[in-house]
């Protein structure tokens, strides 16, 4: 192997401050240096460095120096380059500062294709997937979540309009300063309907009251006819075992009997009075399937209605200020968009006007029915329980089909009801 001799560069060695140094033991330092910097291996040398070892001889081509001190500004270890190739294992002849430019021990680089597809693929299998906004900037298709979050929006969106709309018709009703959709005819029945209910509803607060103080009447009656019987049983039994007693039954023989007729009257009048107390019932649970029932459905009905001739004045008003406005093209597009949002709550005002009309003549005719039924059943049973005619009152409840409830029967099941 030709031993390649590089040549040496001769510089005046300059010191910190910048002045020549020309000291002898500068010079003895360089000899030094070059003199072991020639007899360590070559870092050229592939073999030299991968081997490890130093025993084997290898010869060396002499490497230049630079004539840059070590108390420089800049070291030699800040002016090498990192290897560009396989990364080798430390040396041990190479210094801290070489051994610590490399890469950690860990890594290793792949040295083919195979190896360094293999080394991809499993960074690739190792990566996390992407997330949901990772993929719909990457531009696939967007996730379902965001789509019910943008329709949910573009609702809340439409809604909040429409309140707006129709707060603004309101306000501008009740100062004055707006007009409103009248049907005086559909108005007057409404109002009426509205005053029949609160009347009815008056009409079964005070029937619930008496059923429930006449329901206290009859258990107070049960138990003072009770205790009749139990007096005229001990007169009896303390008559038949004394004859003190017996004494005293003939000083007064007319208590034993009298209790005997006041416990069967007030036997009797418990029983027409849970006759009459069932009447009362029958009357005031039909009472309150009218009022709270059929007439409520009908006010639910007129409530709709009303929400939607607030917001058909709310859409025409809006329509009537875009036409009174110029006419460019913006505007053209928004009285066109105002136009269908007003078809179609127009729509909607004359569909629920016209259901309010034939729900207020339909229950304008049930009404009539249930209260004439209802009335002859309260008039009748009152007449003939406080006329003491027990026939007529129960003949009442058997006209309208009344059945009363045995002593010893138990409440019927809601599913039964």
């Amino acid at each position: 192997m030709t031993e390649a001799t590089a040549p040496l560069t001769s510089e005046i060695p300059i010191t910190s401050n910048g002045t020549p140094n020309d000291a002898p033991e500068d010079d003895t330092f360089e000899r030094d240096l070059k003199k072991m910097l020639q007899d360590g291996p070559n870092l050229n040398n592939s073999s030299a460095v991968q081997g490890g070892s130093g025993d084997t001889p290898t010869t060396v081509a002499p490497t230049p120096f630079s004539g840059v001190r070590l108390n420089s500004p800049t070291a030699p270890s800040q002016q090498q380059r990192s290897p560009t190739g396989p990364v080798p294992p430390p040396n041990p002849y190479v210094g801290s500062r070489l051994a610590s430019t490399v890469k950690p021990p860990q890594y290793q680089a792949p040295g083919s294709t195979q190896e360094l597809e293999d080394y991809e693929a499993d960074e690739f299998a190792a990566r996390p997937p992407p997330t949901a906004i990772e993929h719909h900037a990457e531009g696939g298709p967007p996730p379902q979540s965001m789509a019910n979050a943008v329709s949910k929006i573009e609702s809340i969106k439409n809604w909040s309009l429409k309140q707006i709309k129709c707060t603004r018709q309101i306000l501008s009703e009740r100062f004055g300063r707006g007009s409103r959709t009248v049907d005086l005819q559909l108005e007057a029945q409404i109002e009426v309907l509205r005053d029949t209910q609160r009347k009815y509803q008056q009409v079964l607060r005070l029937a619930r009251g008496m059923a429930s103080h006449f329901y206290n009447v009859v258990q107070t009656q049960r138990a003072l006819g009770d205790t009749f019987s139990a007096c005229a049983e001990t007169l009896q039994s303390q008559m038949q075992n004394s004859n003190y007693y017996n004494d005293l039954a003939q000083k007064s023989p007319e208590l034993q009997e009298e209790f005997t007729y006041n416990a069967e009257t007030q036997k009797a009048l418990c029983k027409n009075g849970e006759t009459l107390l069932s009447a009362i019932n029958f009357f005031t649970s039909n009472v309150n399937t009218l009022v709270n029932k059929t007439m409520e459905d009908t006010l639910l009905t007129i409530r709709q209605y009303e929400q939607a001739r607030v917001e058909y004045d709310a859409y025409r008003t809006d329509l009537e200020q875009l036409q009174l406005g110029p006419k460019d093209a913006a505007v053209q597009a928004r009285m066109k968009d105002a136009d269908s949002n007003f078809q179609a709550h127009k729509d909607k005002f004359d569909r629920l006007r016209g259901d309010v009309a034939v729900k207020l003549k339909f229950l304008e005719e049930n009404k009539v029915k249930v209260m004439h039924k209802q009335l002859l059943l309260f008039h009748n049973a009152i007449s003939a329980y406080f006329a003491g005619n027990q026939t007529a009152l129960e003949a009442t409840l058997k006209q309208f089909n009344i059945k009363l409830k045995s002593p010893g029967e138990e409440n019927p099941s809601w599913l039964e009801e």
